[in-house]
């Protein structure tokens, strides 16, 4: 392989190793998030009654949580972020190519025909989703490398386009090493007698008739020929037995018949 498609595939290969550190913290600190709330919410719960005439009950957010203090809040709050873990491993499985025949058929922007860009996005909506919230350090490092890598893939997708996943192929790279080529399919070139023309029909049909015919003559005027007119049920027509097998000389002028 050149040294250009080398480097190409080395630089995509450790963008794709980066991406994969990415989701592993993002799906980490959502979970960690995630727990967070619900302590929280409970801690929220049982302050609220004790102590009804709290004016930290009234505030906008639940107190050292992500979950806004308002009707459903705190249920959308654990749907947002179950669709987070849910939406990286969805993306983690897609850059492991692992199934691809699932990805190819049922979610095709993330399968093999298609390039990095919409694997951005994605990465750039996730991040951006966490962003919006006031998290801790390690959820927020987590989502501004997140953010940062989905940049990335939407760069590489603009560059690469759809060949992007398959230049960074660890088996495209394999049968490169080996020098295996992709069997091509050889057209069989038509057999036509040498008088006839390209495209002549009648030539051809002509040809073929000979062809036929001369297999028949093959046979001669013997028993074979017999015996293969009695398999295809033809008569053959026999001379008649008072008939003389040789005819009569026609006598010359002047000699007595």
């Amino acid at each position: 392989m050149p040294r250009s498609q080398t480097l190409i595939f080395l630089g995509l290969n450790a963008t794709r190793v980066l991406s994969i550190v990415a989701l592993l913290l993002v799906f980490s600190s959502s979970i960690l998030v995630m727990v967070t709330n619900i302590k929280a919410v409970n801690s929220f719960q049982a302050h609220r009654i004790a102590n009804s005439t709290d004016t930290m009950l009234d505030c906008d957010y639940i107190q050292g949580s992500t979950v806004p203090n308002q009707p459903a809040g705190v249920f959308l709050s654990v749907v947002a972020s179950l669709l987070i873990i849910f939406q990286a491993i969805v993306l983690l499985l897609s850059e492991l190519g692992w199934p691809a025949v699932f990805f190819n058929r049922f979610f095709p922007v993330l399968g093999r025909d298609f390039g990095l860009g919409a694997l951005g996005i994605f990465q750039c909506l996730i991040g951006a989703q966490i962003l919006s919230h006031h998290v801790d350090e390690f959820t927020l490092v987590s989502a501004f490398f997140v953010f940062s890598i989905g940049c990335l893939n939407i760069l590489l997708g603009l560059i690469f386009r759809e060949d992007a996943k398959t230049k960074r192929s660890l088996r495209g790279k394999l049968d490169a090493n080996k020098g295996i080529i992709a069997p091509q399919m050889v057209p069989t070139a038509s057999v036509t007698p040498p008088f006839a023309f390209a495209g002549d029909a009648d030539a051809v049909s002509f040809a073929s008739w000979k062809a036929s015919d001369m297999a028949k003559a093959a046979y001669g005027f013997g028993r074979q020929s017999e015996k293969a007119a009695g398999l295809r049920d033809v008569e053959i027509a026999h001379p008649e037995e008072n008939l003389p097998r040789y005819p009569s000389p026609i006598p010359s002028e002047g000699e007595p018949l």
